[in-house]
């Protein structure tokens, strides 16, 4: 794959917020582990492997267990995860695919059960943002890196 521009050489200043929405929901009071399920499961329904590789990099680097982010395709099917955990992910699963589920009352009835007001807001946003960043990652062909990897395989 060649990488069709560079988002941060070619607008760095349309980037800006990008990065400031990220830093903000760092801070949201969300448990990192729960955004990078969360940011991992949104790349992995988008198909986008340069933020699949990223996650699984920031996941493993703060404690994520190799088969919890092995399994987070078969997330129903595990007993790794907990209930709020599961309704985070199944928020991320009908806002990632929106065109097909309208985002269903059961749904949001799980995050509003596990989730205040605010941490709604702060899951929501950190959904739509993991969105946009796949899209942009997609959409200019921006490949993972591969050295050490590229060596193992």
């Amino acid at each position: 794959m060649t990488q069709r521009l560079d988002l941060f050489t070619t607008a760095p200043d349309l980037m800006k917020p990008m990065l400031a929405m990220e830093e903000t929901i760092k801070s949201s009071g969300l448990e990192h582990s729960l955004i990078e399920l969360v940011k991992l499961r949104t790349s992995q329904i988008n198909g986008c492997a340069f933020c699949i590789h990223m996650h699984t990099h920031d996941a493993r680097a703060n404690g994520e267990s190799e088969d919890r982010m092995h399994l987070l395709n078969a997330w129903r099917e595990s007993s790794l995860y907990t209930d709020r955990e599961r309704a985070a992910l199944a928020w991320t699963e009908s806002l990632t695919r929106i065109e097909r589920t309208a985002a269903p009352q059961s749904d949001y009835d799980a995050v509003a059960t596990h989730f205040s007001p605010r941490e709604q807001v702060a899951l929501t946003l950190a959904i739509t943002t993991i969105n946009a960043w796949n899209r942009l990652a997609i959409g200019f062909a921006i490949p993972h890196p591969v050295a050490q990897e590229a060596n193992a395989a």
